[in-house]
């Protein structure tokens, strides 16, 4: 069954317009590694007043996600994004997963 999960990042202060305009021209060859790995019906949201962004996504049952920071395209994301993210030491976006507490069908 396809599960749905969340997470939260840290977008830097002063950059949700760039965010967002990059997210308005994602490169079709991400959303096609993303597809690929199982990854459906993705949002983010931000949280104005502490820049936190809050993402869900559905991913399926075999899907292939761990596999993503192995891909290139999905490093030369990573580095474009680098300058308006809180990212670790190992250069990747600073991912903190959520636990669902509540659902309603």
């Amino acid at each position: 069954m396809p599960e749905r999960i969340a997470f939260r990042m840290v977008l830097n202060p002063g950059q949700a317009a760039e965010y967002r305009r990059r997210h308005d021209e994602i490169w079709p060859e991400l959303s096609a590694a993303l597809r690929e790995a199982g990854v459906s019906d993705y949002t983010i949201w931000l949280d104005p007043e502490t820049s936190h962004l809050f993402a869900t996504l559905v991913r399926a049952d075999d899907h292939s996600m761990e596999r993503l920071p192995l891909t290139e395209v999905n490093r030369r994301w990573w580095d474009f994004m680098a300058d308006i993210m809180q990212y670790t030491d190992r250069n990747q976006p600073l991912v903190v997963p959520l636990q669902r507490v509540f659902h309603l069908e």
